[in-house]
């Protein structure tokens, strides 16, 4: 009798968990998103009043990480429908098929009207009399106000933010505007005539020597990367010294700024020793310094060109 009883009981554990949909996972693509679009959407929680971590968790559930038709054509990332929007419009097939949603010229837009279509829609109003350190109240309420139809939909939120740790954000007091401004800036594109890539999701912008890079992934051109990341061609090509139609390498940095006269103060007394194949242009790139300003502190070098094992200054 009792091995029935817990048999009885780990079925219905199983049944009530496959109801719940599949257990969430870590994904490097929702990873990616949050890094990218945290600072866009902390400036918006302190706009409006709405958490981060909601505005991140149903930005990355209704966007596909960015990678849905409705955020690659019309940078929408949060399903919005037309409902009177007297903007750019795409069709899409949702409940029905060829409805109407609204498109926006850049992700940031689509940021922001996510917090104005909530701010301004009565049946959400009970929700900014909540803590915006209140996920869950947010999550539930905007189930209850009927903002998705699933109704797993506020579960599902509470296990992205909880995953992800996307909380942390509801507390912050300030943001990189920077990020803010430029992460909003573009949609991701495939390049033309390219071969397609291998991972379509946004590349990981990452933060080093008071600058901005990301990874160069097989494909990316400085015009498909300008058009995603907001930052012009000319511009990147310029912070990279480089030219604007100028052949991108995999594994290669971009920078997103003009890049720094030195490297890290902990490099003060510690040079970068030459490895094989490497050029002084190579060693300015990975710790996104200005090849003038290396080249001037290594004038010996520099001149006679660069040899296996050589100590080459970077700060």
């Amino acid at each position: 009798m009792r091995r029935y009883f817990l048999l009885l009981i780990s079925l219905l554990l199983w049944l009530t968990q496959s109801a719940a949909g599949p257990a969430m996972k870590w994904n490097q693509a929702y990873q990616d998103y949050f890094n990218r679009y945290k600072d866009l959407a902390i400036q918006e929680m302190l706009k409006y009043g709405i958490p981060a971590s909601i505005t991140l968790a149903q930005g990355v559930l209704e966007s596909g990480a960015g990678r849905s038709d409705l955020s690659v054509r019309g940078n929408n990332h949060f399903g919005i429908k037309c409902h009177g929007w007297t903007g750019r419009t795409m069709t899409h097939d949702d409940d029905e098929r060829g409805e109407c949603f609204r498109a926006y010229d850049t992700v940031q837009e689509s940021f922001e009207d996510h917090s104005l279509f909530l701010r301004g829609r009565q049946r959400y109003s009970s929700l900014f009399s909540l803590s915006r350190t209140d996920y869950r109240g947010w999550a539930h309420g905007l189930k209850r106000a009927g903002y998705a139809t699933n109704p797993h939909y506020a579960q599902r939120l509470i296990d992205i933010i909880e995953l992800y740790k996307l909380y942390q954000y509801d507390t912050a007091k300030d943001y990189d505007r920077f990020m803010a401004e430029h992460s909003g800036s573009g949609s991701v594109s495939v390049p033309e005539n390219t071969a397609p890539r291998v991972d379509m999701s946004l590349h990981q912008i990452h933060e080093y020597n008071e600058n901005y890079y990301i990874e160069v992934r097989r494909g990316d051109t400085f015009k498909s990367l300008a058009k995603e990341l907001g930052v012009s061609r000319r511009k990147l090509a310029k912070y990279n010294e480089r030219g604007k139609n100028d052949q991108l390498h995999a594994g290669e940095r971009i920078w997103l700024k003009k890049k720094q006269k030195r490297a890290p103060r902990n490099f003060k007394n510690r040079p970068h020793r030459v490895r094989s194949r490497e050029s002084l242009y190579d060693i300015a790139q990975k710790y996104g310094v200005r090849l003038k300003s290396i080249v001037r502190k290594n004038r010996k070098i520099a001149e006679r060109g660069l040899r296996l094992g050589d100590e080459v200054r970077i700060y």
